[in-house]
């Protein structure tokens, strides 16, 4: 019965991603959108974690984040967006880099390397899985725009990085690919 469900959504799920990723950000922004994702680390008896979530939209993996308000500081509209997906309160340690994407949705991530200060993982209306994975065992399920985002930031560099890429065809079938698989495994 989930299976049925989840693949009874597709067409609509994929319908409003295209008119977002492609049609209504002409039409409504007047700047270019600006993102903040947390590369949320943890330390382990075996090592190094990273918190990943899926959001309802486009079920694959990635890093927590959002938006960030009018009259907000990226790090300011990075803690609140983490609070508000996984319940954490969590510090920024360093900016990891800019990543400036091309293609469909255009936009710039701002990734900042965290950690969790309080609170309890728990899910929310956007979130439907959350999980720690260690650092060298990344899900394949990872949307394929946060696999260099968080090389870089495992990486330590002294200075943040600055990235341009593009989102064309085969960045939107990787990501189907996995929404897919993942819907089918009742994720």
């Amino acid at each position: 019965m989930g299976r049925i469900r989840n693949l009874s959504a597709l067409p609509y799920a994929y319908l409003q991603t295209f008119y977002s990723g492609m049609i209504s950000w002409r039409l409504t922004e007047k700047v270019p959108l600006v993102v903040c994702q947390a590369l949320v680390l943890r330390t382990r008896a075996r090592g190094k974690e990273v918190l990943l979530s899926v959001r309802s939209d486009v079920r694959g993996w990635e890093l927590p984040g959002g938006r960030i308000e009018p009259d907000e500081e990226a790090h300011e509209a990075l803690v609140r967006e983490v609070r508000e997906e996984t319940g954490l309160v969590v510090e920024v340690e360093r900016h990891v880099g800019d990543y400036v994407r091309t293609g469909f949705r255009p936009h710039t991530a701002r990734v900042y390397m965290c950690r969790v200060i309080s609170g309890q993982e728990r899910l929310s209306s956007e979130i439907l899985d959350l999980r720690w994975f260690p650092t060298h065992e990344i899900p394949q399920g990872l949307l394929p725009w946060y696999r260099q985002p968080i090389e870089d930031g495992l990486a330590r560099k002294p200075r943040p990085t600055n990235r341009s890429e593009d989102q064309g065809l085969s960045s939107i079938w990787s990501a189907m690919k996995i929404d897919l698989r993942s819907r089918w495994q009742d994720r």
